[in-house]
């Protein structure tokens, strides 16, 4: 007897499912660190959590845009694979909690959260730092800001530079006060009660000083017996500085790059105002007096990074077009038409309270801005993060800085499991009590899927940052029963048209033919649902939506590259056409119906349809 019409050949399925697993694990176990470990998320494995607290420049609540702007932008630079899941919330009206699972590095954390507000600014003068104190500068560099994208527009000596500049941890709003006749750190408009408290202490701790300081006009006024009077400028912190006039900043030696590079962030990010940074210049730190802002972080386009042949790791900058006029015009001012003496022909990039370079301009500049020099791939990376999403609206100042521990996490998943171990139990006990050998089918699919979920849930944990959840264990869980309902539409189908009287052998591929409609339109229905929940949800519902749509694409895999196939190969054993055997119910076997079918007579026995 031919072979009924639709009829498949196993083998080539079940090699490209094998090549498939081979190929997972491949990697699993041939790459990365090697392990087959998937990346827990922090309810399960514990990891960081970071406490902002945003300050206003009249101490008031900041509006509920601004937060919600600044915690989008936050967990944007923190998650860029959009799958990690860091808790990023708002708590209260003026905080926000980062939480990141696993062994994060503080540090790095806080860069990340640091405002980076970008400046381009003139340079008026510059002085060596004095102090001998270690400014914590980390990186020496120089930029290019060419046309060519060479590094021919910075010919002279290079300027501190960080990735990501290391700034306090604290963040006040308070913005560096702007010079005044009176000695004093100037009022402003709106002043919050932490700037008020600041400008009683800086008053405390200098007295009569702050006046005479006032009077100094350049640094190199500060020399011998008269720089003993400043001493007590040693003794102020760097949010104590923040408040003091930009010219006292610059002209007093005893105020230091280290006393500078601890400045709040935020505190010079006033485009209106002259300010004061520290960079480095032939690797000494040294003091940059700037001017007003001339192009903005919020003028920039896009911020990407990569590698330059002469320069190493670089970062690269486009601005829109307002930001482009803004950048040839400055250029073009600086330059003066060449008629400007060079040491005067210099631009300032400016970041947060750091000087990342400041090269001379040797001519009108209509191209984009290069920022490079001694960076790694990580310093790159995190400072064209912060770049391309935007600066903060607000400034922030690290409350506290804490480890969260994982044992409710572990105790809630060590239910969920037993949960999941229940439904599984289930699931194959209904299978095999109802289906019989089918049911051993379902259980051969099940162990095949979890096989490939968890080498898909290593894989991507290692290369894209992915972290499995409590919320993602549930969503497994529920894609348990998902799978299974794909195997009962074909084998309800298979039933069915072995209930009409065909053989089993030739029920099969009838039966997949229209299984498979139905098993396809309740998956994409499902991968279309997880989809959007992915693309609308946060935190916790994200991951389970993940999860579910993962488990959707695996259960079509297993279901067309191993149910079927192993149905197909089951049904041309003899020991497969008993009804107990197959479970197919009270139907006869392929020889009864063979039988039959051959019978003619008064009885009208019922024929076995092949075709």
């Amino acid at each position: 007897m031919a072979a009924p019409s639709g009829q498949i050949k196993p083998s080539r399925y079940f090699v490209a499912l094998a090549l498939i697993i081979i190929a997972l694990y491949g990697l699993v176990f041939l790459t990365g660190d090697k392990k087959p470990h998937p990346k827990l998320g922090l309810d399960l494995q514990g990891g960081t959590s970071m406490t902002l607290s945003a300050r206003t420049p009249g101490g008031g609540a900041p509006n509920s845009e601004q937060m919600e702007q600044a915690r989008q932008i936050i967990a944007e630079r923190v998650d860029l694979s959009g799958v990690s899941e860091p808790s990023v919330t708002i708590d209260g009206d003026r905080n926000i909690v980062v939480q990141v699972a696993g062994q994060t590095d503080p540090n790095e954390l806080r860069k990340l959260v640091q405002p980076a507000q970008l400046r381009f600014r003139k340079v008026l003068s510059s002085t060596a730092d004095q102090s001998g104190e270690d400014p914590e500068a980390t990186a020496s560099a120089s930029a290019s800001a060419s046309p060519s994208g060479s590094a021919s527009a910075s010919a002279s000596p290079s300027a501190s530079a960080s990735g990501s500049p290391s700034a306090s941890a604290s963040g006040s709003a308070s913005g560096a006060a702007s010079g005044s006749p009176s000695g004093s750190p100037s009022a402003s408009s709106t002043i919050d009660p932490e700037t008020i408290k600041l400008r009683e202490q800086v008053v405390a701790k200098l007295g009569d000083v702050l006046q005479i300081a006032q009077q100094v006009q350049d640094p190199s006024q500060v020399t011998g017996e008269t720089a003993a009077i400043f001493e007590p400028f040693t003794t102020l912190t760097g949010e104590e500085v923040s408040v003091l006039p930009a010219q006292m900043q610059y002209n007093i030696p005893q105020i230091s790059c280290q006393k500078l590079n601890q400045r709040p962030p935020g505190s010079i990010v006033k485009p209106e105002e002259e300010v004061v940074a520290c960079g480095e210049e032939n690797g000494a730190p040294t003091k940059f007096l700037l001017d007003k802002a001339a192009v903005l972080g919020d003028d920039v386009d896009d911020a990407t990074f990569g590698t330059d042949p002469t320069n190493g790791w670089v970062v690269s900058l486009s601005f829109d077009g307002d930001g482009q006029n803004k950048w040839t015009k400055l250029t073009s001012d600086v330059y003066a038409g060449g008629s400007a003496p060079e040491e005067q022909r210099r631009v300032a990039i400016v970041l947060d309270n750091r000087v990342v370079s400041a090269p001379t301009i040797q001519g009108v500049i209509a191209g984009d801005a290069q920022i490079y020099g001694g960076f790694t791939k990580e310093d790159v990376d995190t400072l064209s993060r912060q770049l391309k999403y935007g600066s903060l609206p607000l400034s922030f100042k690290i409350e506290s800085v804490d480890t969260v521990s994982a044992t409710l996490g572990l105790a809630a998943l060590e239910g969920g499991l037993i949960a999941g171990a229940i439904g599984v139990a289930l699931v194959v006990l209904y299978c095999l009590l109802y289906y019989r050998a089918l049911g051993l089918v379902v259980v051969l699919s099940l162990v095949v899927s979890g096989a490939m979920i968890f080498a898909s849930l290593v894989l991507l944990g290692r290369n894209f940052g992915y972290a499995l959840t409590l919320a993602g264990v549930a969503g497994f869980i529920v894609a348990i029963g998902i799978t299974a309902d794909s195997f009962v539409v074909f084998f309800e189908r298979l039933k069915d048209e072995v209930r009409d009287g065909r053989t089993v052998r030739s029920a099969v591929p009838r039966a997949w033919s229209r299984a498979r409609r139905t098993i396809l339109s309740a998956d994409t229905v499902l991968m279309l649902a997880a989809a959007v929940l992915y693309l609308l949800a946060v935190g916790g519902v994200k991951g389970f939506a993940f999860t579910l749509g993962l488990s959707t694409i695996i259960d079509v895999l297993v279901v067309f590259l191993f149910t079927h196939p192993l149905v197909a190969l089951m049904s041309r054993a003899n020991a497969f056409t008993s009804p107990r055997f197959s479970g197919l119910g009270n139907m006869r076997s392929d020889r009864a119906a063979s039988e039959t079918a051959t019978t003619t007579g008064r009885r009208g026995a019922l024929r076995t349809k092949e075709s």
